[in-house]
């Protein structure tokens, strides 16, 4: 199964209008995943055959106008890591809460594999995780420094903060794809930053081509589908994710007392509201009892 992401930063006159027009292609094209449409552009993932995906992207470029194709970067799964097909209008194709922010017009400088090494290694480079802090918990480069967010949208009062106090530093800015700190480094021009770079094609692909001797990735990479986290190698990692906070969990989370399978894990077991852990009890009760007649459960389908 070819499962492949993607991203552009355009102008996208009438996003309702692409929306539904894609979703019929899409459809069409017998695939499955997610793309997000906004002004600023197009987002998503998407799994199926490579061929129909190639006719997606030749859509895509036909109908926004793109000056050079999407390539996009492809992985495969044994299955398809998703359960339908959903085309989804947003005001950001990735919610930093600033849509006026354009990396079509202004962004950092993209770096490859090679001289991403060297600026990451360079004692004067501020290397920036743009993630949020429970993806930097799983892995993350060597010196990244975590800004602690628990959403992309919160970056920005991350990132005044340090252009209050260190204007002048040299920034390395990486994601999982690419798109969150193409769009970072953007604001951080904005901001004054003079000396911006971004990790072209994101931590996946440098993971793709990067030599294991000069690897400089620490960990597993977290990925928003249902592998959850993935290797240096991109295979299916080790974690599984908490199905009331959806975040990853660990083999020690998964030992502790505070972890019941599909209610709750150690890191939402104090904030989870009575009456949803209850839900979610009940659900994990049905799920079971479909399992033991061989049937799936709908709640376990649909989530």
């Amino acid at each position: 199964m070819n499962v492949v992401s993607f991203y552009r930063f355009t102008d996208v006159a009438d996003p309702e209008k692409i929306r539904g027009r894609l979703q019929v292609e899409c459809d069409k094209a017998g695939l499955l995943g997610t793309i997000l449409v906004a002004s600023e552009g197009v987002n998503g993932t998407l799994a199926g055959d490579r061929e129909a995906v190639q006719s997606i992207f030749s859509w895509l470029h036909e109908n926004l106008l793109l000056s050079n194709e999407i390539k996009g970067r492809w992985t495969e799964a044994d299955e398809a890591p998703f359960r339908r097909m959903r085309v989804k209008i947003k005001k950001e194709i990735v919610t930093l809460g600033r849509p006026d922010i354009r990396p079509d017009k202004a962004t950092g400088k993209h770096v490859g594999v090679n001289e991403w090494n060297a600026l990451i290694s360079d004692p004067n480079t501020l290397v920036i995780d743009t993630r949020n802090h429970y993806e930097f918990e799983v892995g993350t480069f060597k010196n990244a420094v975590d800004p602690e967010t628990d959403s992309f949208r919160d970056f920005p009062n991350y990132a005044k903060k340090l252009a209050e106090t260190d204007p002048d530093r040299k920034l390395a800015m990486f994601c999982t794809g690419g798109i969150r700190c193409e769009k970072a480094t953007a604001l951080m021009m904005e901001l004054g930053f003079n000396d911006v770079y971004h990790l072209q094609g994101g931590i996946l692909k440098y993971l793709e081509d990067v030599d294991d001797d000069k690897n400089l990735w620490e960990g597993e990479c977290f990925v928003f589908d249902t592998r959850v986290a993935v290797d240096r190698d991109r295979a299916e990692g080790g974690y599984v994710q908490c199905h009331a906070c959806r975040r990853p969990l660990g083999s020690e989370d998964l030992e502790s007392p505070d972890y019941r399978e599909g209610v709750s894990c150690p890191k939402c077991v104090d904030s989870l509201e009575t009456e949803r852990a209850e839900r979610l009890e009940e659900r994990r009760k049905q799920v079971a009892l479909a399992k033991k007649r061989g049937e799936d459960h709908i709640g376990a389908i649909l989530d």
